[in-house]
């Protein structure tokens, strides 16, 4: 009787674990989320630019970027939201960062809380917080003459893509936010690695008018190739498997190595 007493403990023992880590991540969403609620000027800010992005490409170089076949307010869309997505993912290393200034993550680390709840719970928020300014992206490109000419499933996919990538890329800025820890610093190594992602890549432009030693650069970004699976779903005549299955790819690969590394640069972090 006591073996299966143990062996049934055990095997709940793993349930419950998980039970235990998704309670303690909740608390830490909905914490950050608050934030939000009660600071209304972090969202503000968090939206304005890519506003001024999709009208600054769409009515400043709209006219100046022809892309063959395609309507350029329907090829930058795709390129806006993922863009969207990795600039929201800076958040996650700034909001770490922080709270390690102001002591947070010490009284996190003295609390029964599941290690990895904390940046679980950091980076559903901030993926929350991307879901919003895409959507309101999309109420803005439709108002810019931008169209989903695929559907309602394959756009909801698009969206969807869009906010895994800048999932993948949240667990990166943790971090980096986990291992520099200053605020500002933070913010400037970010974007030393962010802008040449997204501007090196076929987010804006045609990767075919980049210089040839650019483009080799280019179409391996990541960027790149979300980019296309998004135009993919939302561009009636691009093909979607290939350009699928490699986003796809380069999102968990991504998460396999950021993820276990910021879950241990958080346990070392004092």
């Amino acid at each position: 009787m006591t073996t299966v007493a143990v062996e049934k403990t055990a095997e709940q023992s793993a349930p419950t674990r998980l039970t235990w880590v998704i309670s303690d991540a909740w608390v830490i969403t909905k914490r950050n989320l608050l934030q939000y609620v009660r600071i209304p000027s972090l969202l503000v800010f968090s939206t304005v630019q890519p506003v001024m992005f999709v009208l600054l490409f769409r009515y400043v170089f709209g006219g100046a970027i022809n892309v063959p076949g395609v309507r350029y307010v329907d090829f930058l869309m795709p390129g806006i939201f993922v863009q969207t997505s990795v600039f929201g993912a800076v958040q996650t290393g700034i909001g770490l960062a922080e709270d390690l200034s102001k002591g947070l993550i010490d009284r996190f680390r003295s609390l029964p809380m599941a290690r990895s709840a904390v940046l679980a719970g950091r980076t559903a928020s901030d993926s929350v917080r991307n879901l919003f300014v895409i959507l309101l992206m999309t109420g803005v490109g439709y108002l810019v003459g931008f169209r989903f000419h695929t559907g309602l499933i394959p756009a909801a996919g698009a969206i969807l893509l869009a906010l895994a990538f800048g999932h993948a890329f949240s667990w990166i800025s943790a971090s980096i936010g986990l291992a520099i820890r200053d605020v500002e610093s933070v913010q400037a190594a970010s974007f030393v690695w962010i802008f040449p992602l997204t501007f090196a890549s076929a987010a804006f432009v045609p990767v075919q008018g980049m210089p040839g030693w650019l483009q080799a650069f280019a179409k391996a970004n990541p960027v790149t190739i979300t980019v296309n699976a998004m135009r993919s779903l939302t561009l009636a005549h691009l093909p979607v498997a290939r350009n699928l299955v490699e986003s796809i790819a380069w999102i968990a690969g991504l998460m396999v190595v950021f993820v276990p590394l910021a879950v241990r640069r958080y346990r070392q972090s004092v």
